[in-house]
């Protein structure tokens, strides 16, 4: 599979081409077009139970479409539903991803997914602690809200970083996720519930918007009844 991204980097577009009969797993419902005679499948990835696990703790869809290429290979776009950008991960099959919550897109063939905890979670941070973690060979694609950032830490280089801004990490870094301050009333004093320390090395990829401030801003501005 060969990736090409355009309308970078607020309204990302990733082409993904494709070999004769080669397949693609794609988020459900972020096709934009495909190529003539392209086959569609949806089903859960990994099984019924593995995908429920997705969807229910790793926020992502039950059931991910797989689109196989037909004898003279072919193209599919995609895109994610919010605005912003794309990034594509170059996987060897030695470093997994750590993929937050709502921020996988694609991924091909040779690349394995699965549900794993991330850290502590609690009632104001917004956001889980389960992930969905990448292993194996091939594309991983990635979305976000707004654009990305890149942050390459050293050994021993330490960051902090807010739960919402975390699109991915690579498995060399580690991470706690943890509440940003003590108690209730400092959380909502702060503004913030939860924050990721990592400590390098390895890249961790951020987004420049959080999605769960911007249902928030909506939700405050609707109209009660």
């Amino acid at each position: 599979m060969q990736v090409q991204i355009r309308h970078q980097p607020s309204f990302a577009v990733a082409r993904l081409l494709l070999a004769p009969h080669e397949p693609a797993h794609v988020e459900a419902g972020a096709m934009l077009a495909t190529s003539y005679g392209m086959h569609v499948e949806a089903q859960a990835q990994g099984g019924v139970m593995k995908g429920l696990g997705r969807a229910l703790l790793g926020g992502e869809s039950l059931f991910v479409s797989t689109y196989t290429a037909p004898p003279n290979g072919g193209w599919v776009d995609i895109a994610s539903s919010l605005p912003g950008d794309i990034r594509l991960i170059e996987m060897d099959g030695r470093v997994g991803w750590c993929v937050t919550r709502g921020s996988w897109l694609a991924n091909s063939h040779g690349i394995q997914l699965e549900t794993r905890w991330g850290g502590f979670s609690n009632l104001f941070g917004g956001e889980g602690g389960f992930l969905t973690h990448a292993q194996g060979q091939g594309q991983l694609i990635v979305a976000c809200y707004g654009a990305i950032d890149v942050i390459n830490l050293q050994p021993g280089e330490y960051v902090t970083i807010d739960s919402g801004h975390v699109v991915a990490y690579a498995d060399t870094v580690q991470s706690q996720l943890r509440k940003v301050s003590r108690g209730v009333i400092q959380s909502l004093k702060s503004g913030e519930g939860l924050v990721f320390d990592f400590a390098g090395p390895g890249q961790i990829l951020t987004q420049t918007r959080n999605p769960d401030a911007l249902l928030a801003w909506l939700l405050a501005r609707m109209p009660s009844r």
